[in-house]
């Protein structure tokens, strides 16, 4: 076994954290959430402010340096302990506590949190103005303060959760918007490398007839057929799986023009396109696994010719694609989307049209043994 080369980079001092990320790892809340919490207690500590300092009198009277000690000291200690709820909130949802738990856990720290609150505030008041003027005091306000102290938490826990939900919802519709993307592209690849070795097998076959028997109409296909794989790579390299209907169409009539080599007169294609819908965007690769279907089924199958109908319809608000071909038809059980034995196609191009938009998307299967096979594709526009 050969030895791996390694080259060892030079190392490098750690970036230092953005601010957000520090208040995370610190389980602060974020900055937008800090910014509403100081702005909802601004109003609460001036109207405090206002009320004790002037108790009743003038407001010539105000001391602004008295009303400040005295914001700080009856509600700092509710500023601060109110935060813990933030990272309290945080431990309960990554633990996935029950609403009976959430409940019982709220109970008892709303209790603490009062408790705790108003006895610093007592110790304070000891501290400043003697023992006897903090008795006297915690005999007027204890239990209407401790009232106070019990709503105050529900208010901040009540708004902490639901920050929390609001953001576990919009991360988890990201995830979504981007499991869904990520399936589209799963669905667009299957899609091309179903296509790619099918189609490369039959078209060169026919090629290697075709030289034989006519260079020019030869080297034509070979021309039509390098735009088609064309057409495959840049959907592919783009990242995005939309693309015009006349890209679509285009791919799809070299695809028929490729698929005549083989059929020859067999295949008769009867087009109805509106024009106002070639701009229409759609999913790569939604039209031609449909034409796919009829050529495996419809001309495949048998000697004698077949007609395949492209019908392209630009409706208010919607596009309107059906392709029928008069081929045998199948038998599609009662409440089944697709008969037996469709294959990969149909199903996938139903799939991405529903993750595209929903149920603003139809597609429909038409079939009856003897009657042929029909599929319609409406989509908003």
């Amino acid at each position: 076994m050969g030895r791996m080369n390694t080259a060892r980079l030079p190392a490098t001092a750690p970036a230092a954290s953005p601010w957000p990320e520090r208040l995370a790892r610190w389980h602060l809340p974020p900055p937008q959430l800090l910014r509403l919490y100081l702005w909802i207690w601004a109003p609460i500590a001036l109207v405090h402010m206002v009320a004790v300092e002037t108790d009743g009198r003038l407001v010539q009277t105000f001391d602004l340096l008295s009303g400040v000690i005295s914001v700080l000291r009856n509600l700092g200690p509710q500023f601060c302990l109110l935060l813990l709820l933030w990272p309290l909130t945080g431990w309960m949802e990554r633990r996935r506590l029950g609403a009976f738990s959430q409940l019982a856990i709220h109970l008892l720290m709303a209790l603490s949190f009062a408790v705790i609150c108003y006895a610093s505030l007592w110790l304070l008041m000891v501290l400043q103005y003697g023992f006897a003027s903090a008795e006297k005091a915690r005999g007027n306000w204890f239990i209407w303060m401790i009232q106070w102290g019990a709503m105050m938490y529900a208010v901040a826990a009540g708004g902490f959760m639901a920050w929390r939900a609001v953001e576990r919802a919009r991360r988890e519709t990201a995830a979504a918007e981007e499991a869904r993307s990520l399936l589209a592209r799963s669905e667009l690849a299957a899609l091309r490398n179903k296509l790619n070795p099918h189609f490369l097998f039959n078209t060169l076959h026919s090629l290697l007839a075709l030289v034989r028997k006519d260079a020019q109409r030869a080297e034509s296909a070979l021309f039509t057929f390098s735009e088609m794989l064309r057409y495959l790579l840049d959907t592919e390299r783009s990242g995005d799986d939309q693309v015009q209907l006349r890209d679509e169409l285009a791919f799809t009539e070299q695809y028929l023009e490729l698929e005549a080599l083989r059929l020859g007169d067999r295949l008769q294609v009867q087009w109805q396109v509106d024009e106002e819908a070639l701009s229409h965007s759609l999913p790569a690769l939604s039209l031609q696994p449909l034409v796919e279907n009829s050529i495996k089924h419809a001309f495949n199958p048998r000697s004698e010719p077949g007609v395949l109908r492209v019908h392209i319809e630009s409706l208010p608000q919607r596009l309107r694609i059906t392709v029928a071909d008069d081929g045998p038809g199948a038998t599609l059980p009662a409440g089944a989307a697709f008969p037996p034995g469709t294959g990969l196609g149909l199903p996938t191009v139903a799939r991405r049209l529903a993750l595209r938009w929903g149920t603003a998307a139809r597609f429909t299967v038409r079939t009856a043994p003897g009657a042929g096979f029909e599929v319609q594709m409406e989509l908003p526009r």
